[in-house]
């Protein structure tokens, strides 16, 4: 007798295993896959330089409630990647500054870094991408700028030979310090003392796919020239903007214009397709009597406003295409920071998991224990009922198969 069933083609049937087959596997397999470094267009630096902060474990837990899944630190240590592990939160992991040359001048020592430091928590902690030292151009450290592209090259190769490198980006970020202009923004461009080092590694993350990761902080250019900045400007709230004339374009914020600087500099170099990522952006809440414009009420407008403007998930005049994407400095204030009053003051946190910037995270609370037994929602939220469904496909088409050869 025929049935329904057997009356479907053949290449539909083979199609429908084949295709079961492959969604049921690649979940259990996730080195299969290639995957974004970066989800959605909000994310966080997780800086420890501190005494007081809570564990890695109570961090998860705040990074969950407030709904923050991408998240940088500046190493990589093993009680975060731990902590981390069946989360789903998207890391970046940091190669600080110190080891940059070392591992500029042998893979072997990148491959002993990966083994060590990546290798061991995958695929349970996504680990998204590796930062190569961070701010290195710019600075007055030739040595340590001429060593930054071997770094890169040899971390990226290291992870080619561990079958990783479509699993993890590597990338740097830059300071400000390496444009020569930034103002108006379609004047952006490189210093050339920085673009000697900056070519080569533009060169090969155009063939990566690796973006030009940036730090903009309006917070820094306000405090630096108060009384030809208006802060309104600095801040995301109503005021004039500013006209580039020759792109007939206006910008109503800093941030926007700071980001389409990267990308007119860019453009100048050659590189008009390469994507900007803000890594570092924020806003004291406190600071010396000399740091203008650091309080808690300009932060927590700051912060709120770039929230509001991320989560529009829309590009800049510039690219007004292309989403713009950045992670918050900083998690928490850290009382151990050097330098300026205004670097211990950038949390959105205490160290206590309360709230310092309100702009609408609810921070730390005490919970009850979790329950013994996995509902159903807890299921979906671990991604499992995805898996579900697709065995349930492959069952339907195995039983369809049957019943064709039957028919």
């Amino acid at each position: 007798m025929r049935t329904f069933f057997s009356m479907l083609p053949c290449r539909l049937l083979h199609f429908l295993i084949y295709g079961s087959c492959c969604f049921i596997i690649l979940p259990l397999f996730p080195g299969l896959t290639s995957v974004d470094a970066f989800t959605g267009t909000y994310g966080i630096n997780y800086g420890r330089i501190a005494d007081n902060i809570p564990q890695p474990e109570r961090v998860v837990t705040l990074l969950k409630s407030s709904k923050i899944k991408n998240v940088r630190i500046y190493d990589a240590d093993q009680s975060v990647l731990k902590a981390f592990k069946g989360t789903g939160l998207e890391l970046i992991v940091g190669l600080p500054n110190g080891f940059v040359k070392d591992i500029s001048t042998n893979q072997s020592y990148a491959m002993d870094w990966l083994k060590e430091n990546v290798q061991p928590y995958l695929p349970d902690t996504h680990i998204r991408g590796i930062a190569i030292g961070n701010e290195v151009l710019g600075g007055n450290d030739q040595e340590l700028a001429g060593a930054l592209f071997g770094a890169i090259k040899n971390m990226f190769s290291a992870l080619k030979k561990l079958q990783l490198e479509n699993l993890i980006e590597v990338s740097t970020s830059h300071s400000q310090a390496v444009f020569n202009s930034s103002y108006p923004p379609s004047s952006g461009t490189f210093k050339e003392s920085a673009l000697v080092y900056l070519k080569p590694i533009l060169d090969f993350f155009s063939k990566t796919g690796a973006p030009f990761c940036v730090n903009v902080y309006p917070f820094l250019a306000y405090d630096g020239d108060p009384d030809h900045i208006d802060i309104n400007y600095a801040l995301f709230e109503p005021n004039a903007g500013v006209y580039d004339e020759k792109t007939d374009l206006h910008y109503d914020n800093m941030f926007d214009a700071q980001v389409d600087a990267a990308y007119a500099a860019l453009e100048a170099a050659g590189f008009d397709n390469m994507e900007v990522i803000v890594t570092e952006t924020g806003w004291a809440s406190a600071g010396g009597s000399d740091e203008k414009g650091a309080s808690p009420e300009n932060a927590r407008t700051y912060n709120f406003n770039l929230r509001k403007r991320l989560f529009k998930r829309k590009g800049t005049p510039l690219r007004p295409k292309l989403m713009t994407k950045a992670y918050i400095f900083a998690l928490f204030n850290e009382d151990l920071k050097p330098g300026q009053n205004s670097e211990r003051h950038y949390g959105l946190f205490n160290a206590n998991g309360s709230v310092s910037d309100d702009i609408g995270f609810s921070g730390l609370k005490s919970s009850p224990a979790p329950p013994s037994t996995l509902s159903l929602k807890d299921i979906h939220r671990q991604g499992w009922s995805t898996s579900y469904s697709f065995t349930l496909i492959a069952c339907i088409a195995i039983l369809v198969t049957v019943l064709a050869k039957d028919g």
